[in-house]
């Protein structure tokens, strides 16, 4: 089973997430801090497959800081940042700095919640398909 984290400190949004993505099936912590979230990055085996985090928590970087930590756990975690303050400055840090993707919280006529539950299934499936790479061409190296 696929293992989630989501960090956000508005408990409604965090809570909504958690039980959008359990009705997908899917297993999920949850962080109310960014402490929070980079404890359970720390200790959870093996690591997410994938975290969404809020961008600004206690800091405005919140949500970089997280990315960083999770991507050193694991490099193939997938990470998608959350954010009600969007714009194009954050996100394309974001992205150059590894996020699956940026989503904003207050997008007028979209379901955020149904929209950020195709975006952990498609950061899944780059998920598996980075992971099945690896395993080639550690194969393949192998038999050399």
């Amino acid at each position: 089973m696929c293992s989630i984290l989501v960090i956000d400190d508005e408990e409604a949004v965090r809570n909504a997430v958690k039980r959008r993505l359990e009705r997908d099936g899917y297993e999920v912590d949850v962080a109310a801090t960014q402490a929070e979230g980079l404890e359970a990055i720390e200790k959870h085996k093996p690591p997410y497959d994938v975290v969404v985090t809020d961008m600004v928590m206690e800091s405005p970087t919140s949500g970089l800081e997280v990315l960083q930590a999770a991507l050193t756990r694991d490099i193939f975690t997938e990470l998608i940042v959350l954010t009600a303050y969007g714009n194009v400055a954050n996100a394309v840090e974001c992205m150059k700095r590894g996020a699956f993707d940026y989503v904003e919280k207050n997008i007028p006529g979209v379901d955020v919640f149904e929209l950020l539950s195709i975006k952990v299934s498609q950061a899944l499936e780059r998920r598996k398909s980075s992971l099945s790479t690896l395993r080639r061409i550690e194969q393949y190296t192998l038999r050399r």
